[in-house]
């Protein structure tokens, strides 16, 4: 296959994958195909990984037709090179410690005109003397030292996002490699130009494109596409009942009636993934979350009944 880009889906091995998961895999390859590209599966194994759960992962996405072109990349083999942009960063003096505790953080962001969720930048102008100090009391992480507010990209669902962008981690106080650095590397060293993802990391998408001008990288098309939702609206976990393949098998369903569920959740014709190929329009996908009650679209007597979901208050315009 030419070389024209590639999509992803890049999930962390930390258990078996659910309908939800499942059709955002979906939607990467249709996404990927669609425009000619490559369609690649990384393995982010960097955190989070249970035994057994990279096999049962890929196993599940190959029962859906959903092979990766290339062998599944591993985060874990390839260290050396978020090292050298971390690296690469510190020079340029773009990095520094910071010693807070996830206590010290959610006490900040708590605080009058506190940010939820963003780091205030306590550790920022620490002298080197109290750096030393504190680095007999606790191992520090390294954030990057952001020089903007906020940051633009262009998504091909949502528009174009404006996020704030703060001084996210770039390895943790556990030598480990932050997400976000990792998964800005990983894109541009595998050639990824486009990336379909859940809604839920829309927000991110702007840190992560600042972090990719400040290495030099290229910033790839992004595509944010709604969650599976429970009908009370709370995002989709294996927790909410047969929402896997293998649970689903065991109350008869085939992994092909499941992916013609999928399918017709995004109002595709079911059959194949070709056959809803040969008609996918990203204009026409549907903008609300997917709502999954698994006791109408998966019944316990095996058939391929799928319940159109309803817009939720959680309309993306």
């Amino acid at each position: 296959m030419a070389d024209t880009g590639a999509g992803r889906f890049a999930p962390s091995p930390s258990g078996r994958l659910h309908v939800g998961n499942l059709r955002t895999a979906v939607l990467a390859w249709l996404f990927a195909r669609s425009t000619g590209r490559r369609f690649l599966i990384r393995v982010e194994d960097l955190d989070r990984v249970r035994a057994g759960a990279e096999a049962e992962q890929l196993a599940e996405l190959a029962a859906l037709g959903l092979a990766s072109d290339e062998p599944a990349l591993r985060q874990s083999g390839h260290t050396a090179r978020y090292t050298e942009a971390l690296e690469r960063l510190i020079t340029q003096d773009l990095a520094y410690e910071c010693f807070c505790t996830r206590r010290d953080i959610a006490d900040a962001a708590s605080a009058p005109h506190g940010r939820p969720g963003f780091y205030p930048g306590t550790c920022r102008a620490l002298g080197e003397d109290e750096r030393a100090r504190r680095r007999l009391e606790r191992r520090p992480a390294l954030r990057l030292r952001s020089a903007v507010d906020g940051w633009t990209v262009e998504d091909l669902l949502a528009g174009r996002v404006t996020a704030p962008v703060d001084d996210v981690v770039l390895r943790r106080n556990d030598g480990v490699i932050a997400y976000n650095l990792a998964v800005v590397v990983d894109d541009a060293a595998q050639g990824i130009d486009q990336v379909v993802r859940g809604e839920d990391l829309l927000d991110s998408a702007p840190r992560q494109a600042y972090l990719a001008s400040l290495l030099g990288l290229p910033v790839p098309t992004y595509a944010h596409v709604p969650l599976a939702v429970t009908a009370e609206g709370r995002r989709l976990a294996k927790r909410d009942g047969a929402v896997t393949l293998e649970d689903l098998a065991g109350q008869g369903w085939s992994a092909a009636a499941v992916l013609d569920t999928i399918l017709a959740s995004l109002g595709l014709p079911g059959g194949s993934l070709d056959a809803a190929l040969a008609v996918f329009d990203p204009g026409r996908l549907p903008r609300h979350p997917w709502v999954v009650d698994p006791a109408v679209l998966f019944p316990t007597t095996a058939g391929p009944a799928c319940k159109p979901s309803a817009p939720t208050d959680k309309v993306h315009p």
